[in-house]
Order: C-alpha cells, then sequence, then structure tokens
C-alpha cells in the first residue's frame, strides 16, 4: 500500500454545472476516489494578450499518481476550455485507512 502515491490534482471549470460534469465522471470512471467542488473563485490572468477575470470552480480530485495522465486525457475531453489547469499536487503523508479507501476506489491504467 505504501507504494502508491496519493496526489491531489487541481483543476479549474467556468462553472459550477461544468465542474460538477467533471468531477462526477472523474469518480463514476474511477480516476478519482473523491472530487471537491468549490464555486466562487475569481480568477485574474493574461489570456491573448489581455489581463482577464472570470468566475471559475475549484476542482480537487483526490487520486492515485500513476492515474494522472488519464485523468488529464479525461478532462482535456470534457473541457470547454482550450488550456484547462491541470496541476498536480503531491499529497504528503496520508493516514493509511484513507490511502486504503482511495486506492480501492480507484482503477489503475490498464495496459495497452
Amino acid at each position: 500500500m505504501t507504494d502508491t502515491a496519493m496526489i491531489f490534482v487541481y483543476l479549474t471549470a467556468g462553472s459550477p454545472e461544468e465542474a460538477r460534469l467533471i468531477g462526477r465522471s472523474l469518480v463514476e470512471e474511477r480516476l478519482a476516489a473523491c472530487v471537491n467542488l468549490i464555486d466562487g473563485m475569481v480568477s485574474l490572468y493574461h489570456w491573448q494578450g489581455a489581463i482577464e477575470e472570470a468566475r471559475e470552480t475549484v476542482i480537487i480530485a483526490k487520486t492515485r499518481a500513476e492515474l494522472f495522465d488519464a485523468l488529464a486525457a479525461r478532462v482535456r475531453e470534457l473541457h470547454s476550455y482550450s488550456t484547462p489547469c491541470i496541476v498536480e499536487l503531491p499529497a504528503g503523508r496520508i493516514e493509511a485507512n484513507y490511502l486504503g479507501w482511495l486506492i480501492a476506489e480507484t482503477t489503475a491504467p490498464t495496459q495497452a
């Protein structure tokens, strides 16, 4: 169990509805054991030569490090942004029972 690294994947979405769709898909497909949605974030960013401001919903997916590529690919399929924010954050120390649950609720990627 200790060989499996847990990560958080930080994502943003343009609306609560889009965030819920992405989050539900990741959990249903067992790419994430849990997804937290945090609505009401305001983002300020450079885009195509201008400073933009937008309301977004934060998505925090809890998963295994080995699933990052599959999770990122699925988010790109579902996301409305041409360049979605998909960032892996290491989890550090994790309580053993929680890590066991996370491993049990996620699926290892299939070998092609």
